[in-house]
């Protein structure tokens, strides 16, 4: 990288990865990088990949040849599928938001609108944020178990190529009349909260940066770049705090509901009985019993000017 007259770190070797698969994959990246290169981002190499699964292969490869910017085009699972390997890591990370939910996205306020989000990464405002760990798996906005699974695993990609952003709200609706409750303790070994045992759960989660799920806030207060976990069980209670839960689900005030536990921590220990699946990101990758840890500055990223969910203070 060279500093560049704004006394900012310019790149010098940009990478633009696209998953062709994503909504609208192809044809954004072919407008992504004549944006780019017109807006003055050193594009010097570009993958338009096909197949989802060869993404962190390709993200590797892209950073073997010397990139300093990856500018990444898909929705959080891509981006998900690949933080391993930024974080902590010089490369910083220029998004494309081109998925069906875009939470990263929306948490660090960077425009879905195609043209905009190449503006944003040639303005080249960099902030890092932080990251959640589950074990070794870097995750940025929050990991769950319960209904969030579910939700998932119901997620086709044709239901989230016809119906977008609606495609979770129906998912869900499918899940939970299918959801059987479970049982989960929450340790906390750093002693700032005595243990936690939480019966009839319909989910627990554990985030890290603000919205997830389309759009819902993990709390009213939560943020990428607050160095704490939010961790929140929702129980099966009376009918009417169930509604009260799903009422406030956008705004993350269900957080307030009696049926609710919510507690802000650097460091849980999550288990489930039974033992279950756990949805990282969007993908199931992992099962509890599992410890959550933060990587504080974890992954440096590029957001608009005027973004205010998060500030450079890395050394």
């Amino acid at each position: 990288m060279q500093t560049s007259t704004n006394g900012r770190t310019a790149p010098t070797h940009a990478a633009l990865v696209v998953n062709a698969r994503s909504r609208d994959g192809e044809h954004a990246f072919t407008q992504a990088r004549d944006w780019l290169t017109e807006l003055g981002v050193p594009i010097a190499s570009t993958y338009p990949v096909s197949d989802p699964a060869r993404i962190p292969e390709t993200v590797q490869e892209a950073l073997r040849e010397g990139a300093d910017l990856l500018v990444l085009g898909g929705g959080d699972g891509t981006v998900s599928s690949v933080v391993d390997y930024l974080a902590d890591e010089l490369p910083a990370l220029g998004l494309l938001p081109l998925g069906t939910a875009n939470d990263f996205a929306r948490t660090l306020q960077i425009p879905t609108d195609l043209r905009q989000a190449c503006e944003v990464i040639a303005g080249n405002r960099l902030v890092d944020v932080d990251l959640g760990l589950a074990a070794d798996n870097y995750f940025v906005n929050v990991t769950s178990a319960g209904l969030s699974v579910a939700v998932t695993q119901g997620l086709s990609t044709r239901l989230k190529k016809r119906a977008g952003a609606l495609a979770y709200p129906l998912a869900s609706i499918r899940a939970f009349f299918r959801h059987r409750p479970f049982t989960a303790h929450l340790r906390f070994p750093d002693g700032d909260h005595d243990d936690v045992q939480l019966d009839r759960l319909l989910q627990v989660a554990v985030g890290n940066g603000r919205f997830y799920g389309g759009g819902n806030l993990v709390a009213p207060e939560a943020s990428i770049d607050d160095h704490t976990l939010d961790v929140y069980g929702i129980q099966l209670g009376r009918r009417r705090d169930l509604f009260g839960v799903a009422r406030y689900f956008r705004s993350g005030d269900f957080i307030r509901q009696d049926n609710v536990t919510h507690i802000t921590t650097k460091r849980v220990v999550l288990e489930t009985d039974p033992p279950m699946p756990l949805n990282v990101d969007g993908e199931i990758v992992a099962h509890t019993p599992q410890e959550f840890t933060m990587a504080r500055n974890g992954l440096r990223v590029i957001v608009p000017e005027d973004s205010t969910a998060a500030r450079l203070d890395a050394t």
